[in-house]
């Protein structure tokens, strides 16, 4: 199914898949450089855990490589097939991570030059990481797709098969929880900046 208003040959992945599926390895490392870090990021917020979204970003790759060979271009946009594929892998682990609750998120690394603002930003982050997750599932699919994966709403709705409007109500009450969740941290960060 092709998008409204997308011609076939306005693909920017399509030269590059069919690269991959007559087993170009530059092609392959090229793919894997420019898709893998967007998929690491979409599994890391939906999941929390950097090593489950490894293992996501690393199978979404593998489908990528099977199904390259018959991939039928102007069907759909290569991108978007990719972050249904990295979402469907993430639902299946977090349907399998809800009979085994996590106690704690864990720590994320953070290379910032200045300790305390690193601290700060590891803090914050952390903490924003925490209250994502406990949105509910649909709600934080549109909040990473839309802002943390930047994709416009129009193709963020079709994404996740359902309207703009829709997704715009997902993402309005995603927002106000987030700021709720959120609401003491603003005090603090004023405070340390003045």
């Amino acid at each position: 199914m092709c998008e409204a208003g997308l011609a076939p040959s306005a693909d920017p992945d399509e030269e590059l898949l069919r690269r991959v599926a007559v087993g170009d390895p530059a092609a392959i490392q090229a793919m894997v450089a420019r898709k893998l870090p967007r998929l690491l990021s979409l599994a890391t917020r939906m999941l929390g855990d950097p090593v489950e979204a490894e293992d996501v970003a690393q199978e979404a790759m593998l489908r990528v490589w099977k199904q390259a060979p018959k991939w039928r271009p102007g069907q759909a946009r290569f991108d978007t097939w990719l972050h249904r594929v990295g979402l469907n892998l993430c639902y299946d682990r977090l349907r399998r991570k809800r009979e085994t609750p996590i106690d704690r998120i864990p720590e994320m690394v953070d290379d910032s030059p200045a300790p305390d603002r690193g601290l700060l930003a590891a803090e914050t982050g952390a903490r924003v990481q925490s209250v994502l997750l406990k949105l509910p599932e649909r709600q934080r699919e549109a909040i990473v797709l839309c802002h943390y994966q930047e994709l416009g709403n129009i193709e963020a709705a079709h994404l996740m098969g359902v309207s703009v409007e829709a997704l715009e109500s997902l993402l309005s009450r995603a927002r106000r929880s987030l700021r709720l969740s959120l609401a003491d941290m603003a005090p603090r960060q004023t405070r340390r900046g003045a």
